[in-house]
């Protein structure tokens, strides 16, 4: 891993800063210094008499935090330091002039934190100064670029999590070079807090991050798309068997690209470049022709607008018949969601559907069911526990706005994330990722797939859309993360 600049780790007492600080440096070979380090001996009495800091008391001690900073930025040493820095003030009196420090926020609730301060021995911090902590505590505002990382997990869990963040940054500052990476050129929309990456190679959703916190599970951009991450999936999502349809008179055969298990999957768009057709500072456009050829021998026009706003991000799917005959279509997109659990298993998902479909060994549509009284039921909110998804529900149930909401929240139930599901989407496939080719990357992330149609509809003609000569389809799906006052 390439050394960065300074990591400054922030949050209350007992957020574990001194014990992910030295797991971090230990890991990245840097050199690291604790917050309590820099203390005056007056400072330490003082709390360990049960008084709160003043801000006058705190001036020298971040000050002497400051003056370390600049030591290790003018060696050129890249190196972690712990500061409780509760207040924009402080934090801006250890940013400002220093571009290279990043801010990383520990992040936990006070109910966890005091119950982790109770345990702790030997401290000359005492829990009763907690409260004053909280109340004193302004977290990071969008503007500070922090990272999120919450703290219910185990401390090298949390540093995983910091180091996962650190490589991407790492791959972010690469990607900014000329050098042409994998997936071809990135194309950033921001807006407020929030930040989203598309990638040239197939007009793929790369990173969607709200307020420092990661919402989808994808990948960085000196990496290869695994998995179908973020995907377009066009002119059919999931499965068509043996690839081997017959439409207005024609035979025609796909190549299989799923040869395991014979099926031609996820359409013909994924590894083609798109075009840039349009951006701004909070939106990014891009298309593609597919033209005719062997299997497919149609023509379409197709282009994805994606759209940060209030609300989170919007995605409009269209394609359009170029051609002089009718043209069979489909279309579905593939993000993996995640609410920063290690893996999905504690997860609480909803899924307002009333229906599964079952398949068979290749993946294929092998009847419908409904989820009443099965463990596929998740009409409710309920933890995804160690059930191996790979999923198509239909039957969903929809708002006044004629939108159905998935919904992946945090076991805590104060943050997660809505996927939902407008125009054009009548199914949506939920996978846990149990069968993807990187073992570390199963059950880290929930796909879920807005889909137009289900596996096979080439071949059983099941929602099936016929686009007519000029002819338009549109798919409109949107992420809209969320977190409790």
């Amino acid at each position: 891993m390439k050394p960065a600049g300074l990591l400054l780790l922030i949050g209350v007492a007992g957020s574990g800063k001194t014990t992910v600080a030295r797991l971090l440096a230990d890991r990245l070979g840097w050199p690291w210094r604790d917050a309590d380090e820099f203390h005056s001996p007056a400072n330490h009495a003082k709390m360990a008499a049960g008084q709160a800091l003043t801000d006058a008391d705190r001036e020298p001690w971040l000050d002497a935090i400051a003056a370390w900073m600049d030591r290790a930025i003018e060696a050129q040493q890249p190196a972690v330091v712990t500061c409780s820095a509760l207040k924009r003030g402080y934090r801006d009196r250890l940013l400002a002039g220093r571009p290279g420090v990043r801010l990383v926020y520990l992040h936990g609730s006070p109910e966890l934190i005091r119950s982790r301060l109770a345990a702790r021995q030997g401290h000359f911090f005492p829990p009763g100064l907690l409260d004053s902590q909280f109340a004193d505590l302004e977290e990071p505002e969008p503007d500070e670029h922090p990272w999120v990382v919450d703290i219910d997990r185990s401390p090298e869990a949390v540093a995983d999590a910091v180091l996962s963040l650190l490589a991407g940054d790492a791959e972010e500052a690469a990607a900014a070079r000329p050098a042409v990476g994998p997936t071809g050129e990135q194309w950033q929309l921001q807006h407020g807090g929030q930040r989203a990456v598309v990638v040239q190679l197939g007009g793929a959703l790369r990173h969607y991050e709200a307020d420092g916190r990661p919402v989808l599970d994808g990948f960085g951009p000196g990496s290869p798309i695994t998995g179908g991450r973020g995907q377009l999936l066009v002119p059919w999502p999931n499965r068509l068997g043996d690839g081997r349809y017959r439409f207005d008179g024609q035979d025609l055969q796909l190549p299989l690209t799923e040869p395991e298990k014979q099926n031609a999957i996820h359409g013909l768009l994924r590894w083609t470049p798109w075009q840039l057709l349009g951006r701004t500072e909070d939106t990014v456009r891009v298309g593609t022709t597919l033209h005719p050829q062997p299997g497919y021998p149609f023509l379409l026009e197709v282009a994805a607008e994606y759209r940060l706003g209030p609300d989170g991000l919007d995605v409009a799917v269209s394609a359009t018949n170029a051609g002089a005959g009718s043209a069979p279509y489909g279309v579905g997109q593939h993000p993996y969601l995640t609410v920063g659990t290690d893996l999905v298993d504690t997860a609480l998902l909803t899924v307002p559907a009333r229906y599964r479909l079952r398949t068979d060994e290749r993946g294929m549509p092998a009847g419908q069911e409904p989820v009443d009284g099965t463990a596929y039921d998740f009409r409710t909110a309920c933890p995804i526990g160690d059930l191996a998804l790979d999923t198509a529900f239909t039957g969903l149930d929809r708002d006044s706005g004629g939108r159905a909401v998935v919904r992946l929240a945090h076991p805590s139930g104060l943050r997660g994330v809505d996927l939902w599901l407008g125009e054009g989407t009548r199914y949506v496939q939920v996978y846990t990722g149990d069968t993807l080719a990187e073992p570390g990357r199963r059950r880290r992330g929930v796909a879920v797939e807005a889909m137009s149609c289900p596996a096979d509809a080439f071949r059983s003609g099941t929602d099936l859309t016929v686009l007519e000569p000029g002819a338009v389809h549109v798919l409109r799906w949107g992420l809209t993360p969320w977190r409790s006052a």
